[in-house]
């Protein structure tokens, strides 16, 4: 059973009590994944302590779980075509849970890290299938859809980790662990049960029209483009967790307690929540050109901020500084179908998260882990507010390439 490979397939939208649902589940498993993903960094300093580990050693844990995510979205992908987006969405999701299970029942390093590979390898599968179903179901108007299941990610974000962050008062890192596994095999059970069928799509394949790369005002948007696109995305993935890695460092810093810390983390995602929508907005009005160098600048200075100021203002900033972080990412993966080569959606999201999500996973041990055990969290988090504003003149190299007026508009 064949995935959509083309937002703009021509077909029938499904009915709208299927959309509605097919949205729902697929949201509901992209906010788990999400906060799996990022419950990591409430853990850290949690691991630190416990094994006493350096910041390229943490990195490296990160990058086990990050690594696997972006290393098997391909691979993902081409099994959704052998046994269906719903099997491979509900197996991934189980995997997950199984991997933090088994991360909560290792006595030791080796085994929370082969609980965060087999983590991550469950989340791979959900980016870009849950794209395609969702592409499938609603036809040509899923581009609002696809930013609601965008948005969904953060939430699931802004919830597992202050969650984890409880659980660890009341007891082991180990138990916590145990309870955010039975919670993914109750989703990956919503999504195995409720999910509908993939449409049998053999024999069928997009028109003429469906396959015509998208254009704007007669610039094609071709392979240079998209891989700028790709280049800024990775630069803007490579930011967000190198700041993130040293924020429950630096919180401690400030006179931080590990549920302060878990607020912390809640309040930069819950920015990055709003930012995804906010962004949308600002995109619409200002362009993608002038939105992502807004965020990406903003996200330097916030960063800065946070490095200097005291814990309390910190505070107040954080939901701020999560707007600018994760704002860039909405706006990026919305201009993916723009300029996906040869119109082939799928294959673009795919390749698109496999190489943002791999440039963080080996950049954070490699560059800004090394960084912070040489110099200090304080000037890694300082790289990575320089990494955020070196995607600036890319964008203005990407501006000519996209359907954007304010680019082309003198300022």
């Amino acid at each position: 059973m064949a995935l959509a490979s083309n937002l703009t397939v021509s077909s029938e939208p499904a009915a709208p009590q299927e959309t509605r649902r097919i949205l729902t589940v697929t949201g509901l498993n992209h906010a788990l994944h999400d906060g799996y993903t990022d419950l990591i960094y409430v853990l850290l300093p949690v691991w630190q302590a416990e094994f006493g580990l350096d910041y390229v050693a943490l990195a490296l844990l990160r990058s086990l779980y990050n690594g696997a995510l972006a290393a098997l979205q391909m691979p993902a992908s081409r099994l959704a075509q052998s046994l269906g987006a719903r099997t491979v969405l509900a197996l991934g999701t189980l995997l997950s849970a199984l991997g933090y299970a088994v991360a909560g029942a290792s006595g030791g390093l080796i085994g929370l890290g082969i609980g965060l590979l087999l983590g991550g390898a469950g989340s791979s599968t959900q980016h870009p299938l849950a794209s395609a179903v969702i592409a499938r179901a609603y036809g040509p108007g899923a581009r609002g859809p696809l930013g609601t299941y965008n948005f969904t990610g953060d939430l699931g974000k802004a919830a597992v980790p202050p969650l984890v962050g409880f659980l660890l008062t009341l007891t082991g890192w180990r138990h916590a662990l145990w309870v955010v596994a039975a919670v993914g095999l109750a989703v990956a059970l919503a999504v195995g049960r409720l999910l509908p069928r993939d449409p049998d799509s053999h024999g069928t394949s997009p028109g003429p029209a469906a396959r015509k790369p998208p254009h704007a005002d007669g610039v094609p948007a071709g392979r240079t483009g998209f891989r700028l696109l790709v280049a800024i995305g990775m630069l803007d993935n490579a930011a967000r967790p190198a700041f993130l890695i040293y924020l429950p460092f630096l919180m401690q810093e400030k006179g931080a307690a590990l549920t302060t810390v878990g607020l912390a983390l809640s309040l930069v995602f819950i920015g990055g929540a709003l930012g995804k929508a906010v962004c949308g907005r600002i995109g619409e009005r200002l362009g993608v050109t002038r939105t992502v160098i807004l965020t990406e600048t903003g996200t330097a200075v916030m960063i800065l901020a946070v490095i200097a100021l005291p814990l309390a203002p910190v505070l107040l900033l954080l939901p701020v500084l999560g707007v600018m972080l994760n704002g860039t990412s909405s706006v990026l993966y919305g201009t993916v179908p723009e300029l996906a080569p040869g119109g082939q959606v799928e294959r673009a999201f795919a390749v698109f998260y496999t190489w943002t999500l791999g440039g963080s996973a080996l950049a954070a041990p490699l560059l800004y882990g090394r960084l912070g055990d040489a110099a200090g969290p304080h000037w890694a988090a300082a790289a990575a507010a320089a990494t955020a504003l070196a995607a600036v003149p890319l964008m203005l190299a990407l501006a000519p390439a996209l359907r954007d007026g304010s680019a082309r508009r003198p300022a």
